[in-house]
């Protein structure tokens, strides 16, 4: 059974997730092309982090930034590869989405790569459209941003 709800990520199952998720964009992606929000950052107070668990394991995970009123960044959604074609993602997504709403937030964005085809499907399947670079991002070729208005 799938669960979703917003969890600390300071727990070693959770910090185990995110080494994870880490190991794989530094294998697709130079330093300066990764943006990935770091561990303890996930933990600030403007900071949600769903996490997905499978028969209590946990095995993806998002979350989502609040930045200026109405605006928020999706950080870190990664899903373990031995459990992705199970709809994981777009669970997490659809969790996080109502949550942003539940905040007020209005405009999502998000930065992403190149070399990540299911992702950018999946953000194209749920309404994401590509956009230049927001906040303090700069263009890069390795990069992708997008957004969806709610």
């Amino acid at each position: 059974m799938l669960a979703i709800e917003v969890e600390s990520p300071r727990q070693t199952e959770i910090a185990r997730l995110i080494r994870q998720s880490d190991d794989y964009l530094a294998a697709l992606y130079p330093p300066a092309s990764r943006h990935a929000i770091a561990l303890e950052a996930l933990a600030a107070p403007n900071v949600r982090l769903l996490i997905a668990r499978l028969d209590g394991v946990a095995v993806g995970c998002v979350g989502l930034a609040l930045g200026e009123p109405g605006q928020a960044e999706i950080k870190r959604l990664f899903v373990q590869p031995a459990a992705r074609g199970r709809g994981i993602g777009r669970a997490l997504m659809a969790q996080l989405e109502w949550l942003a709403a539940e905040e007020g937030v209005s405009l999502l964005q998000l930065e992403t790569g190149v070399k990540q085809p299911e992702a950018l499907s999946l953000y194209r399947a749920l309404g994401y459209a590509e956009r230049g670079p927001f906040g303090a991002y700069r263009p890069d070729p390795l990069c992708l941003f997008m957004e969806k208005r709610l």
